[in-house]
Parts: C-alpha cells; structure tokens; sequence
C-alpha cells in the first residue's frame, strides 16, 4: 500500500535558474545535484522543515521520460505561463508575501482573505504558479 508521495516534479526552463531561485528567493535547500550519465541531472529541493518530500527541477527534455514532441508541449505551456505547480503554506502570510515580493519574486496580487484561510498566487521563475497560503487555523493561533 503506498504510504507518503516523497517526491513531485516543477519543470524549469533551467535547472540552474531555478536552483538559484528556489534556494536564494523560496529559502529552499538543495537536496539532491547529481549528473546521471552524460546529459542528464537529477536536481532535488526541499523545505527545510519539510523533511522527507523533495521537489525534482526537471527541465523538459527528450530522451529520459519524454519524447521531443511531448519536450515541446511542456517548453510551450511554461512559455504561456499557464502551468500550476501546486500550493505553499505559511504561518504569517503577510510577512513570506511582503518577504518575497521584496526578493523580486512575482505575485498575482497581495493575499485576499477565503472561507478557509488567506492566500495568494506567486510565479516562479520558469512561469509556473503557486498558491501561498495561511490556512485560518493558523491565522487563529
């Protein structure tokens, strides 16, 4: 039976380019940079309180998992800008927005208050969106 998911794929324009952006603007710490073969590198970040998930910066490129028509597809949506990597959450929503807005990080508009919490939408370097938010629990607290 499966128990956990450890690890998700972010695909990246340039693995490098995120690694600089997830580490120096997200807080997020390398876990894993290693070269398999020639030509492929296998790029793993985490949330230093989140121990045992890993996110994988995997650029899209033929010949490991993907064809170079399927490459393209994914090149071309990033370019749109229309891909959604998932959501982040935080215990003070309003200091990690004002935080990253100040480091250059891209945001949709400041945190608006739900039903359920308080959030916002950020853009990666590689043009995928994340969903930051404060779940109303922890507003409470």
């Amino acid at each position: 039976m499966i128990t956990r998911m450890s690890h998700a794929t972010v695909w990246v324009k340039n693995q490098q380019e995120a690694l600089e952006f997830y580490r120096d603007k997200l807080g997020f710490e390398v876990d894993t940079d290693a070269m398999v073969g020639d030509d492929f590198r296998w790029l793993t970040m985490r949330i230093p309180s989140q121990p045992g998930f890993e996110i994988i910066l995997m650029e899209p490129k033929p010949g490991y998992i993907l064809d170079e028509e399927s490459a393209g597809q994914l090149r071309a949506l990033m370019e749109k800008g229309v891909l959604g990597g998932g959501v982040f959450e935080t215990d003070d929503i309003q200091k990690t927005y004002e935080e990253l807005k100040a480091k250059g990080v891209e945001f949709k508009g400041p945190p608006t208050t739900q039903d359920w919490g308080t959030a916002t939408v950020m853009k990666d370097n590689s043009g995928n969106w994340f969903s930051v938010g404060q779940d109303k629990k922890e507003e409470a607290a």
